[in-house]
């Protein structure tokens, strides 16, 4: 961890430095809070359950927070959760942060980082893109509970062989991993527009073998179906929202919380012209 403070350093942004250490290999994830402050992850994460969102966040939309709100009354239930402390985290990964280039957009990361502090959540860095190595981190550092919320094109995504062709025991070893702590997954539904077809848990569709290994996790319980959605929140979608604000398409604003539409107007985030 990395914080520079006094007079001198008023310019310095920590969360830049702490997005660094992870760029330079110094670290493989870095945390800081709502109120722009850098977080010790060990001591943030120690004896808490945790609930993890990976996202791109550009910007927070209210699927975002739908997702980590329908997740968290969910987790809440869980008998392994009752009355103990839940740390909710927002994740970026490097790989997310980098997409299309090697070299980090710092005023694009600024303006993920403002937003999802507008919205009151702790953000994690992480350079773990794959699922496992990230409970592998979390699971170091606290014994409690873990959960991760992801859609239902991440949980296709989370079977595709291709990612894990350096784990000596392929899909397999990777699901071993994810889940050997009793993790939960909690999906939520995809519905690209109202005439669509909704996708849960329940409609998943994979190649033969991968989705015996899908049903069987599924009735383990590892994948928790996410119900207590809001439906109007479904067909909206970061990418989106990001085309609408550079065209100058103010439809975008009932698409994102207030507070997140006020700082990307105020700021000019994500290509927003000011009129």
């Amino acid at each position: 961890m990395l914080e520079f403070s006094g007079i001198e350093f008023r310019n310095v942004d920590n969360r830049i430095m702490a997005l660094k250490l992870v760029q330079l290999g110094l670290s493989g994830a870095a945390m800081f809070g709502p109120n722009r402050e850098v977080l010790q992850p060990s001591d943030v994460l120690h004896n808490k359950a945790v609930l993890v969102e990976r996202g791109s966040f550009r910007p927070v939309t209210y699927v975002n927070i739908d997702m980590m709100g329908c997740a968290l009354a969910k987790f809440k239930q869980d008998p392994a959760v009752a009355d103990k402390p839940i740390l909710a985290l927002m994740e970026l990964t490097m790989r997310n942060l980098l997409a299309g280039g090697t070299e980090v957009d710092r005023r694009d990361f600024l303006a993920r980082a403002e937003v999802l502090g507008a919205c009151g959540m702790t953000v994690l860095i992480s350079d773990y893109f794959e699922y496992h190595r990230l409970a592998a981190y979390l699971s170091w550092r606290t014994r409690e509970r873990i959960g991760i919320v992801l859609g239902v094109p991440s949980l296709y995504e989370l079977f595709d062989e291709k990612y894990y062709t350096q784990l000596p025991g392929g899909i397999l070893e990777n699901f071993g991993r994810l889940f050997k702590n009793d993790l939960k997954i909690y999906v939520y539904p995809l519905q690209r527009s109202p005439t669509d077809e909704l996708q849960t848990t329940g409609s998943v569709n994979l190649k033969s073998d991968l989705q015996l290994l899908y049903d069987y996790l599924c009735r383990r319980g590892s994948f928790v179906q996410l119900d207590n959605y809001n439906p109007e929140y479904l067909p909206i979608f970061s990418r989106d929202v990001l085309k609408r604000i550079a065209s100058g398409d103010e439809s975008w604003d009932a698409m994102v919380p207030p507070q997140v539409a006020e700082i990307i107007r105020r700021r000019g985030f994500f290509g927003y012209q000011k009129h």
